[in-house]
Protein backbone atom coordinates (compact mmCIF):
# COMPACT_ATOMS: atom_id res chain seq x y z
CA UNK A 1 0.00 0.00 0.00
CA UNK A 2 1.28 3.45 -0.85
CA UNK A 3 2.57 5.60 1.96
CA UNK A 4 -0.02 8.16 2.91
CA UNK A 5 1.15 11.69 2.40
CA UNK A 6 -0.64 14.87 3.11
CA UNK A 7 -3.57 15.66 0.90
CA UNK A 8 -3.57 18.06 -1.97
CA UNK A 9 -0.21 16.98 -3.36
CA UNK A 10 -0.30 13.49 -2.17
CA UNK A 11 1.03 10.25 -3.22
CA UNK A 12 2.65 7.30 -4.43
CA UNK A 13 4.54 4.61 -2.97
CA UNK A 14 7.98 3.63 -4.02
CA UNK A 15 7.23 2.89 -7.58
CA UNK A 16 8.64 4.05 -10.83
CA UNK A 17 11.48 6.43 -11.02
CA UNK A 18 9.63 9.38 -12.27
CA UNK A 19 10.66 12.11 -14.52
CA UNK A 20 12.41 14.68 -12.54
CA UNK A 21 11.47 18.17 -11.86
CA UNK A 22 10.05 19.73 -8.75
CA UNK A 23 7.84 22.61 -9.24
CA UNK A 24 7.68 25.90 -7.62
CA UNK A 25 4.44 26.75 -6.06
CA UNK A 26 3.73 23.36 -4.60
CA UNK A 27 3.24 23.10 -0.88
CA UNK A 28 5.89 21.57 1.35
CA UNK A 29 8.19 18.86 0.13
CA UNK A 30 9.22 20.12 -3.27
CA UNK A 31 11.72 17.40 -3.83
CA UNK A 32 14.49 19.14 -2.36
CA UNK A 33 16.23 21.33 -4.85
CA UNK A 34 17.78 24.58 -3.91
CA UNK A 35 18.55 27.08 -6.67
CA UNK A 36 22.03 26.91 -8.12
CA UNK A 37 24.20 29.91 -7.41
CA UNK A 38 23.65 32.66 -9.96
CA UNK A 39 26.49 33.59 -12.28
CA UNK A 40 27.42 37.16 -13.14
CA UNK A 41 24.16 38.92 -12.40
CA UNK A 42 24.03 41.37 -15.29
CA UNK A 43 24.00 38.72 -18.03
CA UNK A 44 21.66 36.29 -16.29
CA UNK A 45 18.25 35.82 -17.97
CA UNK A 46 15.42 37.48 -16.08
CA UNK A 47 12.44 35.46 -14.97
CA UNK A 48 9.77 37.13 -17.09
CA UNK A 49 6.14 37.18 -16.07
CA UNK A 50 3.66 36.11 -18.75
CA UNK A 51 2.51 39.72 -19.20
CA UNK A 52 6.06 41.11 -19.43
CA UNK A 53 7.05 38.48 -21.98
CA UNK A 54 3.90 39.17 -24.01
CA UNK A 55 4.70 42.88 -23.95
CA UNK A 56 8.23 42.28 -25.24
CA UNK A 57 6.88 40.04 -28.00
CA UNK A 58 4.32 42.70 -29.00
CA UNK A 59 7.01 45.36 -29.08
CA UNK A 60 9.19 43.17 -31.29
CA UNK A 61 6.27 42.44 -33.60
CA UNK A 62 5.41 46.14 -33.87
CA UNK A 63 8.97 47.07 -34.84
CA UNK A 64 9.87 44.01 -36.96
CA UNK A 65 9.75 45.96 -40.24
CA UNK A 66 12.22 48.52 -38.88
CA UNK A 67 14.39 45.70 -37.55
CA UNK A 68 14.42 44.00 -40.96
CA UNK A 69 15.48 47.29 -42.54
CA UNK A 70 18.21 47.85 -39.96
CA UNK A 71 19.54 44.36 -40.71
CA UNK A 72 19.60 45.11 -44.42
CA UNK A 73 17.13 42.39 -45.37
CA UNK A 74 15.66 42.39 -48.87
CA UNK A 75 12.30 43.94 -49.73
CA UNK A 76 10.62 40.53 -50.03
CA UNK A 77 11.89 39.33 -46.66
CA UNK A 78 9.87 39.66 -43.47
CA UNK A 79 10.57 38.71 -39.88
CA UNK A 80 8.25 36.57 -37.75
CA UNK A 81 8.75 36.94 -33.97
CA UNK A 82 9.25 33.58 -32.22
CA UNK A 83 10.78 34.08 -28.76
CA UNK A 84 12.35 36.70 -26.51
CA UNK A 85 14.74 36.62 -23.54
CA UNK A 86 15.79 39.62 -21.50
CA UNK A 87 18.90 39.76 -19.32
CA UNK A 88 19.27 41.59 -16.03
CA UNK A 89 21.45 44.27 -17.68
CA UNK A 90 18.65 45.14 -20.10
CA UNK A 91 20.05 43.27 -23.10
CA UNK A 92 17.22 41.66 -25.07
CA UNK A 93 17.60 38.63 -27.34
CA UNK A 94 14.74 38.35 -29.84
CA UNK A 95 14.47 35.26 -32.00
CA UNK A 96 12.85 35.52 -35.43
CA UNK A 97 11.88 33.17 -38.22
CA UNK A 98 11.95 34.61 -41.72
CA UNK A 99 9.74 34.58 -44.83
CA UNK A 100 10.52 35.42 -48.46
CA UNK A 101 7.67 36.54 -50.70
CA UNK A 102 5.34 35.05 -48.10
CA UNK A 103 7.06 31.65 -48.09
CA UNK A 104 8.68 30.23 -44.92
CA UNK A 105 12.48 30.26 -45.08
CA UNK A 106 13.82 27.03 -43.60
CA UNK A 107 17.22 27.80 -42.12
CA UNK A 108 16.60 31.54 -42.17
CA UNK A 109 16.10 32.02 -38.44
CA UNK A 110 18.12 34.62 -36.56
CA UNK A 111 18.51 36.21 -33.13
CA UNK A 112 18.85 39.98 -32.71
CA UNK A 113 20.70 41.12 -29.58
CA UNK A 114 19.78 44.66 -28.53
CA UNK A 115 21.20 46.85 -25.78
CA UNK A 116 19.09 48.39 -23.03
CA UNK A 117 18.53 51.53 -25.09
CA UNK A 118 17.34 49.58 -28.12
CA UNK A 119 20.46 49.71 -30.26
CA UNK A 120 21.37 46.47 -32.06
CA UNK A 121 24.55 45.02 -30.55
CA UNK A 122 24.88 41.98 -32.81
CA UNK A 123 22.93 39.39 -34.76
CA UNK A 124 23.22 35.60 -34.75
CA UNK A 125 22.10 34.11 -38.10
CA UNK A 126 21.61 30.51 -39.12
CA UNK A 127 22.90 31.42 -42.59
CA UNK A 128 25.02 34.26 -43.91
CA UNK A 129 23.65 33.77 -47.44
CA UNK A 130 21.33 36.37 -48.97
CA UNK A 131 17.78 35.05 -49.03
CA UNK A 132 16.49 35.24 -52.59
CA UNK A 133 15.30 32.94 -55.36
CA UNK A 134 14.82 33.83 -59.00
CA UNK A 135 11.16 32.80 -59.02
CA UNK A 136 8.59 31.40 -56.63
CA UNK A 137 6.93 29.42 -59.42
CA UNK A 138 7.86 25.75 -59.16
CA UNK A 139 8.78 23.63 -62.18
CA UNK A 140 7.95 20.40 -60.33
CA UNK A 141 4.30 19.66 -59.52
CA UNK A 142 3.46 19.23 -55.81
CA UNK A 143 2.07 15.75 -56.57
CA UNK A 144 5.49 14.67 -57.83
CA UNK A 145 7.15 16.01 -54.68
CA UNK A 146 4.62 14.13 -52.52
CA UNK A 147 5.25 10.87 -54.37
CA UNK A 148 9.01 11.28 -54.00
CA UNK A 149 8.60 12.03 -50.28
CA UNK A 150 6.51 8.89 -49.84
CA UNK A 151 9.30 6.86 -51.43
CA UNK A 152 11.79 8.36 -49.00
CA UNK A 153 9.50 7.52 -46.09
CA UNK A 154 9.12 3.91 -47.24
CA UNK A 155 12.90 3.49 -47.13
CA UNK A 156 13.39 5.40 -43.88
CA UNK A 157 10.58 3.67 -42.01
CA UNK A 158 10.99 0.28 -43.72
CA UNK A 159 7.28 0.44 -44.47
CA UNK A 160 5.61 -2.09 -46.75
CA UNK A 161 3.18 0.49 -48.09
CA UNK A 162 3.65 4.18 -48.83
CA UNK A 163 2.56 6.21 -45.77
CA UNK A 164 0.18 9.10 -46.21
CA UNK A 165 1.77 12.33 -47.46
CA UNK A 166 0.29 15.73 -46.73
CA UNK A 167 0.05 18.34 -49.47
CA UNK A 168 3.57 19.71 -50.02
CA UNK A 169 4.15 23.28 -48.87
CA UNK A 170 6.29 25.63 -50.91
CA UNK A 171 9.26 27.02 -48.94
CA UNK A 172 12.67 28.55 -49.46
CA UNK A 173 15.41 26.12 -48.37
CA UNK A 174 18.34 28.08 -46.90
CA UNK A 175 19.76 25.67 -44.32
CA UNK A 176 22.62 24.63 -46.62
CA UNK A 177 24.18 26.01 -49.78
CA UNK A 178 22.55 28.68 -51.92
CA UNK A 179 18.86 29.26 -51.06
CA UNK A 180 16.47 27.48 -53.44
CA UNK A 181 12.74 27.16 -53.93
CA UNK A 182 11.63 23.87 -52.41
CA UNK A 183 8.73 21.76 -51.18
CA UNK A 184 8.38 20.63 -47.58
CA UNK A 185 6.33 17.44 -47.54
CA UNK A 186 5.22 15.85 -44.27
CA UNK A 187 4.69 12.08 -44.44
CA UNK A 188 2.91 10.49 -41.50
CA UNK A 189 3.81 6.94 -40.60
CA UNK A 190 5.10 4.64 -37.86
CA UNK A 191 8.70 3.81 -37.04
CA UNK A 192 9.89 0.23 -36.51
CA UNK A 193 9.48 0.36 -32.73
CA UNK A 194 5.94 1.77 -32.89
CA UNK A 195 6.88 5.43 -32.46
CA UNK A 196 4.76 7.71 -34.62
CA UNK A 197 6.65 9.50 -37.39
CA UNK A 198 6.12 12.84 -39.09
CA UNK A 199 8.92 12.81 -41.60
CA UNK A 200 9.70 16.10 -43.34
CA UNK A 201 11.17 15.62 -46.81
CA UNK A 202 12.60 18.73 -48.47
CA UNK A 203 12.60 18.56 -52.28
CA UNK A 204 14.01 21.05 -54.80
CA UNK A 205 10.91 22.50 -56.45
CA UNK A 206 12.69 22.95 -59.78
CA UNK A 207 14.67 19.72 -60.14
CA UNK A 208 12.84 17.27 -57.88
CA UNK A 209 16.06 16.40 -56.06
CA UNK A 210 15.78 15.51 -52.38
CA UNK A 211 17.65 18.11 -50.35
CA UNK A 212 17.08 17.01 -46.77
CA UNK A 213 14.92 14.98 -44.41
CA UNK A 214 14.24 15.00 -40.67
CA UNK A 215 11.63 13.59 -38.31
CA UNK A 216 9.45 15.89 -36.26
CA UNK A 217 9.08 13.30 -33.50
CA UNK A 218 12.06 13.19 -31.13
CA UNK A 219 12.52 9.95 -29.26
CA UNK A 220 14.49 8.62 -26.29
CA UNK A 221 14.50 5.53 -24.05
CA UNK A 222 14.08 5.08 -20.34
CA UNK A 223 12.23 3.40 -17.59
CA UNK A 224 11.08 4.25 -14.13
CA UNK A 225 11.97 2.06 -11.21
CA UNK A 226 11.64 3.66 -7.72
CA UNK A 227 11.05 7.30 -6.84
CA UNK A 228 9.69 6.68 -3.40
CA UNK A 229 6.84 8.76 -2.01
CA UNK A 230 6.54 12.04 -3.87
CA UNK A 231 4.23 15.03 -3.84
CA UNK A 232 2.03 15.91 -6.78
CA UNK A 233 0.11 18.95 -7.93
CA UNK A 234 -3.51 17.79 -8.25
CA UNK A 235 -6.89 19.46 -8.61
CA UNK A 236 -10.25 18.91 -6.92
CA UNK A 237 -12.86 18.27 -9.59
CA UNK A 238 -16.34 17.09 -8.75
CA UNK A 239 -16.25 14.48 -6.01
CA UNK A 240 -12.62 13.52 -6.64
CA UNK A 241 -9.25 14.70 -7.90
CA UNK A 242 -7.42 14.78 -11.22
CA UNK A 243 -3.75 14.97 -12.13
CA UNK A 244 -3.95 18.62 -13.11
CA UNK A 245 -1.19 20.89 -11.83
CA UNK A 246 -2.43 24.48 -11.85
CA UNK A 247 0.75 25.55 -10.06
CA UNK A 248 2.68 24.58 -13.17
CA UNK A 249 0.66 25.99 -16.00
CA UNK A 250 -2.17 23.47 -15.78
CA UNK A 251 -0.04 20.47 -16.77
CA UNK A 252 -2.24 17.37 -17.15
CA UNK A 253 -1.43 13.67 -17.13
CA UNK A 254 -3.79 11.31 -18.94
CA UNK A 255 -4.24 7.60 -19.67
CA UNK A 256 -4.03 6.38 -23.28
CA UNK A 257 -5.06 2.90 -22.16
CA UNK A 258 -2.70 1.27 -24.69
CA UNK A 259 -4.06 3.37 -27.53
CA UNK A 260 -1.67 5.07 -29.95
CA UNK A 261 -3.71 8.18 -30.63
CA UNK A 262 -5.90 10.78 -28.96
CA UNK A 263 -5.52 12.75 -25.76
CA UNK A 264 -6.32 9.89 -23.42
CA UNK A 265 -8.69 9.90 -20.46
CA UNK A 266 -8.16 11.91 -17.31
CA UNK A 267 -6.91 9.99 -14.28
CA UNK A 268 -9.25 10.45 -11.31
CA UNK A 269 -8.98 9.46 -7.67
CA UNK A 270 -11.40 9.84 -4.78
CA UNK A 271 -8.95 10.39 -1.92
CA UNK A 272 -6.01 12.06 -3.74
CA UNK A 273 -3.65 9.20 -2.81
CA UNK A 274 -2.26 7.93 -6.12
CA UNK A 275 -0.62 4.68 -7.16
CA UNK A 276 0.91 1.78 -5.30
CA UNK A 277 4.45 1.93 -6.60
CA UNK A 278 3.78 -1.19 -8.68
CA UNK A 279 3.48 -1.20 -12.49
CA UNK A 280 0.29 -3.24 -12.43
CA UNK A 281 -1.51 -0.20 -11.00
CA UNK A 282 -2.17 2.17 -13.96
CA UNK A 283 -1.85 5.16 -11.65
CA UNK A 284 1.77 4.42 -10.78
CA UNK A 285 3.15 5.35 -14.21
CA UNK A 286 0.98 8.45 -14.13
CA UNK A 287 2.46 9.47 -10.79
CA UNK A 288 5.99 9.20 -12.12
CA UNK A 289 5.18 11.09 -15.31
CA UNK A 290 3.37 13.85 -13.41
CA UNK A 291 6.22 14.12 -10.91
CA UNK A 292 8.77 14.30 -13.72
CA UNK A 293 6.88 17.09 -15.46
CA UNK A 294 6.76 19.05 -12.20
CA UNK A 295 10.50 18.63 -11.67
CA UNK A 296 11.29 19.78 -15.19
CA UNK A 297 9.06 22.84 -14.83
CA UNK A 298 10.72 23.77 -11.53
CA UNK A 299 14.23 23.25 -12.83
CA UNK A 300 13.80 25.60 -15.79
CA UNK A 301 11.99 28.20 -13.70
CA UNK A 302 14.31 28.13 -10.70
CA UNK A 303 17.66 27.70 -12.42
CA UNK A 304 17.09 29.49 -15.73
CA UNK A 305 14.15 31.81 -15.08
CA UNK A 306 12.07 30.13 -17.82
CA UNK A 307 8.40 29.64 -17.01
CA UNK A 308 7.27 26.55 -18.89
CA UNK A 309 8.60 24.79 -21.97
CA UNK A 310 7.81 27.73 -24.26
CA UNK A 311 8.53 30.35 -21.63
CA UNK A 312 4.90 31.47 -21.74
CA UNK A 313 3.76 30.05 -18.40
CA UNK A 314 1.63 27.34 -20.02
CA UNK A 315 1.96 23.72 -19.04
CA UNK A 316 2.40 20.81 -21.44
CA UNK A 317 0.72 17.43 -20.93
CA UNK A 318 1.81 13.85 -20.33
CA UNK A 319 0.24 10.71 -21.77
CA UNK A 320 1.05 7.31 -20.27
CA UNK A 321 0.34 3.71 -21.32
CA UNK A 322 1.02 4.30 -25.02
CA UNK A 323 0.68 1.22 -27.21
CA UNK A 324 1.44 -2.33 -26.14
CA UNK A 325 4.88 -3.18 -24.72
CA UNK A 326 6.21 0.03 -26.29
CA UNK A 327 9.82 0.43 -25.17
CA UNK A 328 10.25 4.15 -25.73
CA UNK A 329 9.07 7.65 -24.90
CA UNK A 330 8.81 10.76 -27.06
CA UNK A 331 8.09 14.47 -27.18
CA UNK A 332 5.61 15.71 -29.81
CA UNK A 333 5.37 19.44 -30.58
CA UNK A 334 2.05 19.03 -32.39
CA UNK A 335 0.24 18.08 -29.16
CA UNK A 336 2.79 19.82 -26.92
CA UNK A 337 2.96 16.58 -24.99
CA UNK A 338 5.19 13.92 -23.57
CA UNK A 339 4.22 10.30 -24.25
CA UNK A 340 5.42 7.18 -22.40
CA UNK A 341 5.31 3.50 -23.28
CA UNK A 342 5.09 0.77 -20.64
CA UNK A 343 8.28 -1.06 -21.63
CA UNK A 344 8.88 -4.71 -22.38
CA UNK A 345 5.88 -6.80 -21.35
CA UNK A 346 4.16 -3.62 -20.11
CA UNK A 347 6.09 -3.98 -16.85
CA UNK A 348 8.58 -1.12 -16.98
CA UNK A 349 6.97 2.24 -17.81
CA UNK A 350 9.57 4.61 -19.28
CA UNK A 351 9.11 7.41 -16.78
CA UNK A 352 12.53 7.82 -15.14
CA UNK A 353 13.60 11.31 -14.07
CA UNK A 354 16.31 11.85 -16.68
CA UNK A 355 14.16 10.32 -19.42
CA UNK A 356 11.19 12.60 -18.77
CA UNK A 357 13.36 15.70 -18.49
CA UNK A 358 15.26 14.67 -21.61
CA UNK A 359 12.11 14.39 -23.68
CA UNK A 360 10.52 17.59 -22.39
CA UNK A 361 13.76 19.44 -23.08
CA UNK A 362 13.24 18.65 -26.76
CA UNK A 363 10.30 21.01 -26.42
CA UNK A 364 12.54 23.75 -24.99
CA UNK A 365 14.95 23.31 -27.89
CA UNK A 366 12.08 23.46 -30.38
CA UNK A 367 10.80 26.70 -28.84
CA UNK A 368 14.25 28.31 -28.95
CA UNK A 369 17.14 27.32 -31.25
CA UNK A 370 14.99 24.67 -32.98
CA UNK A 371 18.09 22.63 -33.83
CA UNK A 372 17.25 20.55 -36.91
CA UNK A 373 17.08 16.87 -35.98
CA UNK A 374 19.69 15.69 -38.47
CA UNK A 375 23.43 16.08 -39.02
CA UNK A 376 25.52 17.81 -36.36
CA UNK A 377 22.59 20.01 -35.29
CA UNK A 378 20.70 16.78 -34.58
CA UNK A 379 23.50 15.61 -32.29
CA UNK A 380 23.39 18.95 -30.49
CA UNK A 381 19.62 18.60 -30.16
CA UNK A 382 19.95 15.17 -28.54
CA UNK A 383 22.92 16.27 -26.48
CA UNK A 384 20.94 19.24 -25.16
CA UNK A 385 18.23 16.88 -23.91
CA UNK A 386 20.81 14.61 -22.25
CA UNK A 387 22.48 17.63 -20.65
CA UNK A 388 19.24 18.96 -19.18
CA UNK A 389 17.92 15.48 -18.37
CA UNK A 390 21.03 14.98 -16.24
CA UNK A 391 20.76 18.50 -14.81
CA UNK A 392 17.15 17.94 -13.72
CA UNK A 393 18.10 14.62 -12.12
CA UNK A 394 20.78 16.37 -10.04
CA UNK A 395 18.34 19.20 -9.26
CA UNK A 396 15.68 16.79 -7.98
CA UNK A 397 17.88 15.42 -5.21
CA UNK A 398 15.73 12.30 -5.11
CA UNK A 399 17.36 9.74 -2.83
CA UNK A 400 15.85 6.88 -4.86
CA UNK A 401 17.27 8.21 -8.13
CA UNK A 402 20.26 10.48 -7.33
CA UNK A 403 21.90 12.66 -9.94
CA UNK A 404 24.68 11.21 -12.10
CA UNK A 405 26.26 11.55 -15.53
CA UNK A 406 24.62 8.37 -16.80
CA UNK A 407 21.63 8.45 -19.14
CA UNK A 408 18.80 5.96 -18.59
CA UNK A 409 20.63 4.12 -15.83
CA UNK A 410 17.31 2.90 -14.44
CA UNK A 411 16.17 1.36 -17.71
CA UNK A 412 18.10 -1.78 -18.36
CA UNK A 413 17.01 -1.59 -21.99
CA UNK A 414 19.90 -3.84 -22.99
CA UNK A 415 19.06 -6.37 -20.31
CA UNK A 416 22.52 -6.20 -18.73
CA UNK A 417 21.90 -3.50 -16.13
CA UNK A 418 24.07 -0.94 -17.92
CA UNK A 419 23.08 2.69 -18.65
CA UNK A 420 21.87 3.71 -22.08
CA UNK A 421 24.57 6.40 -22.45
CA UNK A 422 27.66 7.64 -20.57
CA UNK A 423 28.59 11.33 -20.52
CA UNK A 424 32.16 10.91 -19.24
CA UNK A 425 33.10 8.51 -22.03
CA UNK A 426 30.22 8.16 -24.54
CA UNK A 427 31.92 5.38 -26.54
CA UNK A 428 31.35 3.01 -23.62
CA UNK A 429 27.88 2.35 -25.06
CA UNK A 430 29.53 0.89 -28.17
CA UNK A 431 28.09 3.42 -30.64
CA UNK A 432 28.44 7.02 -29.45
CA UNK A 433 31.38 9.27 -30.24
CA UNK A 434 33.76 10.61 -27.60
CA UNK A 435 35.19 13.23 -29.94
CA UNK A 436 34.26 15.11 -33.09
CA UNK A 437 35.50 14.02 -36.51
CA UNK A 438 34.46 14.57 -40.12
CA UNK A 439 31.92 11.73 -39.92
CA UNK A 440 30.02 13.10 -36.90
CA UNK A 441 27.26 14.66 -38.99
CA UNK A 442 26.52 11.33 -40.68
CA UNK A 443 25.66 9.53 -37.45
CA UNK A 444 22.28 9.05 -35.81
CA UNK A 445 21.69 12.05 -33.47
CA UNK A 446 21.64 9.69 -30.46
CA UNK A 447 25.29 8.80 -31.18
CA UNK A 448 26.65 12.11 -32.52
CA UNK A 449 25.30 13.60 -29.29
CA UNK A 450 28.22 11.94 -27.54
CA UNK A 451 30.45 14.90 -28.47
CA UNK A 452 28.12 17.36 -26.69
CA UNK A 453 27.69 15.04 -23.71
CA UNK A 454 31.45 14.56 -23.34
CA UNK A 455 32.01 18.33 -23.61
CA UNK A 456 29.46 18.98 -20.87
CA UNK A 457 31.01 16.41 -18.56
CA UNK A 458 34.53 17.81 -19.10
CA UNK A 459 33.30 21.37 -18.59
CA UNK A 460 31.49 20.37 -15.40
CA UNK A 461 33.91 17.91 -13.80
CA UNK A 462 37.13 17.85 -15.77
CA UNK A 463 39.08 14.89 -17.16
CA UNK A 464 40.58 11.83 -15.51
CA UNK A 465 39.42 9.30 -12.95
CA UNK A 466 37.18 10.37 -10.08
CA UNK A 467 34.17 9.33 -8.03
CA UNK A 468 31.10 11.56 -7.81
CA UNK A 469 28.11 10.63 -5.68
CA UNK A 470 29.29 7.05 -5.41
CA UNK A 471 29.68 6.62 -9.19
CA UNK A 472 33.13 6.16 -10.72
CA UNK A 473 34.03 8.06 -13.88
CA UNK A 474 37.15 8.25 -16.04
CA UNK A 475 36.95 10.86 -18.79
CA UNK A 476 39.66 10.99 -21.48
CA UNK A 477 40.46 13.91 -23.81
CA UNK A 478 41.15 13.87 -27.54
CA UNK A 479 44.68 15.24 -27.15
CA UNK A 480 45.49 13.63 -23.81
CA UNK A 481 45.71 16.98 -22.04
CA UNK A 482 44.10 17.51 -18.65
CA UNK A 483 40.92 19.59 -18.43
CA UNK A 484 39.82 21.27 -15.21
CA UNK A 485 36.06 21.45 -14.65
CA UNK A 486 34.26 24.68 -13.72
CA UNK A 487 31.35 23.00 -11.92
CA UNK A 488 28.03 21.72 -13.23
CA UNK A 489 26.00 24.73 -12.05
CA UNK A 490 28.02 27.08 -14.25
CA UNK A 491 28.12 24.61 -17.14
CA UNK A 492 24.30 24.35 -17.15
CA UNK A 493 23.89 28.12 -17.27
CA UNK A 494 26.39 28.47 -20.09
CA UNK A 495 24.68 25.78 -22.19
CA UNK A 496 21.21 27.23 -21.59
CA UNK A 497 22.29 30.75 -22.54
CA UNK A 498 24.08 29.45 -25.64
CA UNK A 499 21.03 27.42 -26.69
CA UNK A 500 18.46 30.15 -26.19
CA UNK A 501 20.46 33.17 -27.34
CA UNK A 502 23.27 32.10 -29.67
CA UNK A 503 22.30 28.83 -31.39
CA UNK A 504 20.09 28.61 -34.49
CA UNK A 505 18.44 25.80 -36.43
CA UNK A 506 21.58 24.65 -38.28
CA UNK A 507 24.24 25.23 -35.60
CA UNK A 508 27.03 22.66 -35.91
CA UNK A 509 29.71 21.74 -33.37
CA UNK A 510 32.12 24.46 -34.45
CA UNK A 511 29.35 27.05 -34.11
CA UNK A 512 28.34 25.53 -30.74
CA UNK A 513 31.87 26.20 -29.51
CA UNK A 514 31.46 29.86 -30.45
CA UNK A 515 27.95 30.03 -28.95
CA UNK A 516 29.08 28.66 -25.59
CA UNK A 517 32.15 30.90 -25.58
CA UNK A 518 29.91 33.95 -26.13
CA UNK A 519 27.55 32.76 -23.38
CA UNK A 520 30.43 32.25 -20.94
CA UNK A 521 31.84 35.66 -21.85
CA UNK A 522 28.48 37.32 -21.18
CA UNK A 523 28.11 35.54 -17.85
CA UNK A 524 31.63 35.57 -16.47
CA UNK A 525 33.81 37.94 -18.52
CA UNK A 526 36.10 37.58 -21.54
CA UNK A 527 39.23 36.58 -19.60
CA UNK A 528 37.45 34.42 -17.03
CA UNK A 529 38.36 30.91 -15.96
CA UNK A 530 34.92 29.87 -17.23
CA UNK A 531 35.65 31.00 -20.80
CA UNK A 532 39.02 29.24 -20.67
CA UNK A 533 37.22 26.17 -19.33
CA UNK A 534 34.80 26.21 -22.26
CA UNK A 535 37.65 26.41 -24.75
CA UNK A 536 39.59 23.63 -23.04
CA UNK A 537 36.57 21.32 -22.87
CA UNK A 538 35.81 21.77 -26.58
CA UNK A 539 39.44 21.15 -27.46
CA UNK A 540 39.18 18.06 -25.27
CA UNK A 541 36.55 16.65 -27.66
CA UNK A 542 38.43 17.79 -30.80
CA UNK A 543 36.16 20.72 -31.65
CA UNK A 544 38.45 23.65 -32.51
Amino acid sequence: MAPHISRKTRVIGGGLAAAALLAAGITAGTAGASPAPSPHKDASPLQLSASHRAELLRDADTTKAQTAKALGLGGQEKLVVKDVIKDADGTTHTRYDRTFAGLPVLGGDLVVHTAKGGAIKSTTKSTQKSIKVASTTAKIAPQAAAKSAQGTAVKSLAAKQAPAAQTPKKVVWAASGTPVLAYDTVVKGVQKDGTPSRLHVITDANTGKKLFQYDEIHTGKGESEYSGSVELGTKKEGSGFTLTDDGRGGHKTSNLGNSESGDGKAFTDDDDAWGTGKPDDPQTAAVDAHYGAALTWDYYKTVHGRSGIKGDGKGASSRVHYGNSYVNAFWDDSCFCMTYGDGEGNKKPLTAIDVAAHEMSHGVTSATANLTYSGESGGLNEGTSDIFGTSVEFYAKNAKDPGDYLIGEKIDINGDGKPLRYMDKPSKDGQSQDNWDSNTGNLDPHYSSGVANHFFYLLSEGSGAKEIGGVKYDSPTADGKKVEGIGRDKAEKIWFKALTEYMTSNTDYKAAREATKKAATDLYGADSAEVKGVEAAWTGVAVK
